[in-house]
């Protein structure tokens, strides 16, 4: 008996030939074979998910690795057993050594593929623990076993076991190689959505085909169009369990209705009759890129909006598709088309089952949409700053919006110092408790990986008019408008910035009267404003629509009006004479822009606003006594501080008594007066109106006397509705 038959521990004869002919596990065995089949196929396909570009191919991969790992896992099992039965006492050595290294790396290797086969099909994500520990004990398994089947094929080609050997390598080979070339041929079944990438065939390249957006700055990576489709579907990444919630945030934001704004939708269909169609890819940039990009906002499309852009305006994948950002502005920024997965479109089925599993367990493509870059404040800059220049205006260059200025220099941002710094995403996308599996960060100063928050995707900012007119269409609108009047208010907490934040409303109003005045005598009010929590100008956006103004009242201790200023008519028209923070445009021949026609506008006649961290003053010289008109209305007094108010007719008092004065600092979105315009002198349409500040004050009145010229008083701003 030769040596190499020979079991060192026991001496007992194990030729390998006949070891094969009697074993499950040897290498004749229809088991061995097939486990090794089995083993190759599921390596090469694994590895292929790590290593391999995305693609179809791999995504059915990883659909039939996963099931054929879990369908085979006990007959593999039982072979691996009965393998160590076998060679159980043999003593150890550089092969039992690496065999044993293989066996437990199969081991890990097939606990890890259960646990993130139930994550994906029970779940909503995989944890990245699992997938690197089945990746590595994958490597453990292949650096174990492939010197281990070398040492022992070796050995066994000398030995009467070479047929067998043979018959075992060539047919797992063969068999496995024949499992992954169905697996790279499947894509020819079905590959997916075939995108049509092509502009129309009339689509007009005002510009040159160089700049098939302009005049918005925005542009595809491959500097052509992208099929409208490959951008929209917002819907299905909350129909697999998973961003449900930042779906039901999106949905009743003014992100989403971007391009369904009833005030936008009409002042587009007015620019392009005046300028055409092309024009207003000016604002599809930043309002409607998934039409801007398919190439639909051009000659002969209803509404200048394809039916997904429409229903989107700036969709899930329109922001998180973005690469590259510039502070120019205009939408200045390059969208790169999202790969897809398989089915990815699908709601409901089986097909909606295996995409959900394809997005959870083969995440990595999935991943690249969420980006380090969003947490800039210069990638809001894209769309949140913006000019009007000779293209446009056909004269020159003017500075429009530009709340990424305003922030960059105020007091907010601490270059270098995120501690101190407060940026555009803490504000308008406060943190908010999640089930999502985008909860946690790991890259905030401030946040870990289990948070279990994520940030608000309501982007809460100012427009209550989008939730108010379309509360038809529009799920969840009462508690979006509820939010953005708190937001206004400075009512709705940031606790994760509370403390370099400050408390109160949004703007203080503090106002400052004398102690008392004799009958008949003038009341000097002055009102100081001033920007307590806004991260750029306020109002801030278009000026030429935004009112913000003050509403005063005074009062005699009957309750009578005695002077008023800033009160809506019942058109709801604000007063003439109202002290507001605005900015009047005008075109080149000087006329006024007053219905948003900023494609005409060339500079600025007239503006006032608040610069963070800054406050404003505005004095009134109150009359409290005045005298019917003809028409028993309000007469006209002096002006003061530049503005025309008006006096009630309501005799001083003549008794001591006092004044109450009221100052309310109110804000809405569009004025009366271009609603009115677009839809008509019977619309009824109009902007909510939201009170952010209030101050009083009392003064009294003391007959035969005149107040002290000095010891004003100063009240301070109290937050309160407008009743």
């Amino acid at each position: 008996m030769s040596e190499s038959n020979l079991n060192p521990a026991s001496d007992v004869d194990i030729n390998p030939a006949k070891r094969s002919e009697r074993s499950p596990a040897g290498w004749a065995s229809w088991l061995a074979r097939f486990s090794m089949t089995v083993l190759l196929f599921e390596t090469v396909t694994g590895l292929a998910i790590t290593l391999a570009p995305f693609h179809p191919s791999v995504q059915y991969g990883v659909l039939i690795h996963t099931a054929l790992g879990a369908l085979t896992l006990l007959p593999v099992a039982w072979y691996c057993l009965r393998h160590w039965l076998d060679y159980r006492h043999w003593a150890m050595s550089h092969v039992t050594v690496l065999g044993y290294a293989a066996l437990w790396g199969l081991v890990v290797c097939s606990v890890s593929g259960l646990v993130l086969m139930g994550e994906a099909i029970f779940g909503v994500s995989t944890s990245a623990l699992w997938r690197q520990m089945h990746l590595i004990s994958t490597l453990v398994m292949l650096a174990g076993l492939a010197p281990h089947l070398f040492f022992v094929w070796v050995k066994a080609r000398k030995s009467e076991a070479a047929p067998a050997a043979r018959g075992y390598v060539w047919q797992s080979l063969g068999a496995a190689a024949l499992g992954i070339a169905l697996v790279a041929a499947m894509p020819a079944l079905y590959s997916g959505v075939k995108y049509v990438n092509k502009f129309p065939a009339d689509y007009n390249f005002l510009y040159g085909t160089n700049r098939p957006f302009a005049p918005s700055l925005a542009k595809t990576d491959t500097g052509g169009a992208f099929d409208g489709r490959s951008l929209a579907g917002s819907h299905s990444c909350g129909t697999a369990g998973c961003h449900e919630q930042i779906v039901e945030e999106w949905q009743p934001s003014a992100h989403r209705y971007a391009a369904m704004d009833k005030v936008f939708l009409s002042i587009q269909e007015v620019m392009a009759k005046q300028n055409g169609a092309e024009s207003t890819r000016y604002c599809g940039g930043c309002h409607d890129p998934i039409s801007l990009f398919s190439g639909t906002k051009n000659i002969f499309v209803e509404n200048l909006t394809g039916m997904h852009g429409y229903q989107e305006g700036v969709s899930c994948l329109a922001c998180h598709a973005i690469r590259e950002t510039d502070i120019k502005g205009n939408a200045n920024y390059t969208i790169t088309q999202p790969r897809e997965y398989l089915w990815q479109w699908q709601t409901n089925g089986v097909a909606k089952l295996a995409r959900d599993f394809l997005i959870r367990s083969y995440p990595a493509e999935h991943a690249k949409l969420a980006k380090r870059s969003f947490k800039k404040p210069e990638y809001c800059a894209a769309c949140h700053k913006q000019f009007i220049d000779a293209e446009v205006n056909r004269v020159g260059w003017v500075q429009l919006q530009n709340q990424y200025d305003n922030w960059a220099n105020s007091h907010w941002n601490k270059k270098g110092d995120p501690r101190k710094t407060v940026e555009c995403r803490e504000c308008h996308m406060p943190l908010v408790d999640s089930t999502d599996p985008a909860a946690g960060d790991a890259l905030d100063y401030n946040r870990t990986p289990g948070d279990k928050k994520h940030r608000s995707h309501r982007f809460i900012a100012a427009n209550t008019i989008i939730p108010s007119a379309q509360r038809a269409e529009l799920p969840g609108w009462e508690k979006q408008l509820q939010l953005t009047e708190q937001w206004l208010k400075g009512d709705l907490p940031v606790p994760e910035i509370a403390d370099k934040w400050a408390n109160g409303p949004i703007v203080t109003v503090q106002i400052s009267v004398p102690p008392a005045v004799a009958p008949g005598e003038e009341i000097p009010l002055k009102v100081t404003m001033g920007s307590n929590k806004v991260g750029h100008d306020f109002p801030t956006g278009p000026l030429d629509i935004i009112q913000s103004w003050l509403e005063i009242t005074v009062t005699d201790d009957l309750g009578r009006a005695v002077w008023v200023s800033g009160k809506r008519d019942a058109k709801n028209f604000i007063q003439p004479g109202t002290f507001m923070f605005k900015a009047e445009p005008v075109d080149q021949h000087g006329n006024l822009i007053d219905r948003h026609n900023l494609w005409e506008m060339v500079g600025v006649r007239y503006r006032r606003a608040l610069f963070p961290g800054y406050s404003d003053q505005v004095q009134f010289q109150i009359p409290c006594s005045g005298a019917l008109t003809k028409d028993g209305t309000n007469a006209p007094v002096a002006r003061a501080d530049a503005f025309d108010v008006p006096t009630p007719a309501v005799p001083a008092l003549d008794a001591p008594g006092e004044y109450r004065v009221a100052v309310a600092l109110n804000y809405r979105k569009v004025d009366q007066f271009l609603l009115n315009f677009l839809y008509g002198e019977t619309n009824k349409l109009t902007a909510p109106v939201t009170e952010i500040a209030r101050a009083t004050a009392t003064v009294k009145v003391k007959p035969k006397q005149r107040a002290a010229a000095s010891g004003q008083q100063s009240v301070q701003a109290t937050i309160g509705v407008l009743k």
